[in-house]
């Protein structure tokens, strides 16, 4: 129980739902047991009025109430018929008494569990949000939907019917069990006796159940997994025809959670079997016992009526230890794997006095050093830069240089290994994140766009809706608005899951006014132009070159921009800087820059 621990608060916050739930499930039991009563009196009565009959050793004991009741019939002298009938009558309102007071039971205890089981995706949804970029390079997407899915409707099971049905068979067991004990304690013990071999049979299956339904959440994660990556790369397994092999793969990890789950079914099944068996037992000793001791008094002809109701009654609250246990262990099995996550802190955090004050001024990259947590790859290594507030720079390097690494260190995504970088004076782990990424636009080399609706995804950014002359302002900007407007329904036309009904130079130029729309401090494009062709290029270099006349920039890519003025331009090798300087110092270097632009210069040349 100690992992089903962290669902105290939740309890508590709905304490006002639970506690009148107890309430509800304590009153219908309470109720129940007093129709076991009534029929054993009845039964006594017919004993007593049939011909020959031999009186009563012992007065029976009841429950107050129907001590009440019995002497008000009494009182009144009914002849047998109108005594059966009164009797029959309340057996039936109590048991519609009881019928609504389940209904409120569970009004109260199975709604509370709807309840916490929103707060607790919400709770989960939220932690997610919070944790680093190094997180989701470590976890699947699969195995963080199956938690936040499946692990959380388990959890509601405890929280719900299974809590419910724990305070239902306590409270009906403990009504039961005192009732009996105190008509016949010696009858009492021994037709409970069979009980606890049941409670030893529970306690070593529920071990059992523990450790496969943790085995059987994380085959399903896998499964989850497995599912979720080839419906996103469908289009990469039918151009290279690997349906049957992906095929083959799912229905692996499918057997493999199949077995385990047949094999739990299985250990639950025990329960059942073991229930019926004791529950007969227990009938059995009752009719047995009872009736040799009703051959000396009479009244126990109504004590065994009285007992094999309550050994009835008993059937379904033992039944559902079993179940209510199995319910209870699977969501502590649920509970293990959400708590690892809630229990993980954000490596990247606000400090206790970060500033909320706008991000504005010059940018310095003081001797950065980084190397990737989860592969150890150094991808920056002692790094000085100054990028004075307003300059436009231009970012270059070959593949793995570390470009791209830069841009994430900048919106804090991690943080330096070693060195610092400031912004205006401050360093960026005493700025507060949102207010930094607030005033940083950063259009990534993996565009994502969401299937939400043109405008929705250009606005994205943006506190507050936008008015649709901006958002039309931002696409021209990018020099997509007149594409968008050839769209079945323009800007309100909706975009498939990842932008996948677009082209790449759309999805692209997209996700750039998606940027511009913002009109932050900072700007950085990370090679977000590779996908559309050169006169387009050409034409968006030329719009941002006016937009961004008083930002900061910084572009990163492959290509050298020629008609774009850089006040500074950075050539990255091996995380470090190669070169640096305008276009006109870089080509009198005669290095790696001059030879990029020479050999792009031919190439554009010989397109025309």
């Amino acid at each position: 129980m100690k992992h089903l621990a962290a669902l105290n608060k939740y309890f508590w916050k709905y304490r006002k739902r639970f506690f009148i739930g107890i309430f509800f499930v304590t009153a219908s039991n309470y109720l129940a047991v007093l129709a076991p009563q009534i029929t054993g009196f009845v039964v006594n009565e017919v004993g007593r009025r049939l011909p020959g009959a031999r009186p009563m050793g012992t007065r029976p004991v009841h429950d107050i109430l129907v001590d009440q009741f019995i002497s008000k019939i009494q009182s009144f002298q009914f002849s047998f018929g109108w005594l059966v009938a009164l009797c029959s009558i309340t057996i039936l309102l109590l048991a519609a008494l009881r019928g609504l007071f389940i209904f409120f039971m569970r009004q109260t205890l199975i709604v509370m569990s709807r309840h916490i089981e929103y707060d607790q995706k919400n709770e989960i949804y939220n932690h997610y949000q919070r944790l680093d970029t190094n997180f989701y390079k470590t976890h699947s997407t699969g195995d963080l939907m199956n938690r936040m899915a499946e692990d959380v409707s388990r959890v509601r099971m405890y929280i719900g019917p299974a809590v419910m049905y724990l305070i239902n068979l306590v409270t009906l067991i403990g009504f039961c069990v005192f009732n009996m004990l105190r008509k016949d304690v010696h009858l009492t013990l021994l037709v409970l006796a069979p009980l606890p071999l049941l409670a030893v049979t529970i306690y070593f299956v529920n071990s059992i159940i523990n450790k496969k339904s943790e085995k059987i959440q994380a085959l399903l994660s896998d499964l989850t997994t497995n599912a979720q990556e080839s419906f996103s790369g469908i289009r990469v397994i039918k151009s290279f025809v690997q349906e049957k092999a992906m095929l083959g793969f799912f229905k692996k990890n499918s057997e493999a959670y199949k077995k385990n789950a047949v094999s739990l079914a299985k250990i639950e099944a025990v329960y059942f079997p073991s229930m019926a068996l004791m529950i007969g037992l227990s009938t059995l000793l009752t009719i047995l016992i009872g009736g040799i001791q009703a051959l000396n008094d009479s009244s126990k002809v109504g004590l065994i009526v009285e007992f094999v109701i309550y050994i009835n009654m008993l059937t379904f609250p033992v039944s559902a230890i079993g179940w209510t246990a199995s319910m209870i262990q699977r969501a502590a099995a649920s509970q293990k794997r959400i708590n690892e996550f809630l229990e993980t802190k954000p490596i990247i955090t606000n400090a206790p006095n970060a500033t909320t004050e706008p991000v504005s001024g010059d940018i310095v990259f003081n001797d950065v050093s980084f190397v990737y947590p989860h592969t150890g790859i150094k991808a920056i290594q002692h790094f000085n830069l100054h990028i004075k507030k307003g300059n436009k720079v231009l970012l270059l390097g070959r593949t793995g240089s570390g470009k791209s690494t830069l841009a994430q260190l900048l919106l804090r995504f991690y943080d330096p290994t070693s060195g610092n970088i400031t912004i205006g004076g401050a360093a960026l782990n005493n700025i507060d994140l949102r207010t930094l990424r607030e005033q940083i636009s950063y259009v990534q080399q993996d565009v994502f766009l969401f299937s939400d609706t043109v405008t929705d995804n250009i606005s994205f950014g943006l506190a507050q809706a936008a008015t649709r002359e901006k958002v039309e302002q931002a696409a021209g900007f990018s020099s997509v608005h007149k594409e968008i407007l050839g769209f079945s329904e323009g800007y309100d036309t909706m975009i498939g899951e990842r932008g996948v009904t677009l082209s790449g130079g759309q999805k692209q130029r997209i996700s750039i006014a998606r940027a511009l729309i913002k009109d932050p401090e900072i700007v950085v494009f990370d090679d977000c132009l590779s996908a559309v062709d050169a006169k387009t290029e050409h034409e968006i270099i030329s719009n941002l070159y006016r937009y961004l006349h008083d930002k900061t920039a910084i572009i990163i890519t492959h290509r050298i921009f020629s008609s774009f003025r850089f006040d500074n331009i950075i050539v990255l090798e091996d995380g470090g800087l190669a070169e640096q300087g305008t276009h006109d110092e870089l080509m009198k270097r005669n290095g790696y820059y001059a030879e990029l632009y020479r050999l792009q210069l031919t190439e554009e040349t010989a397109e025309k």
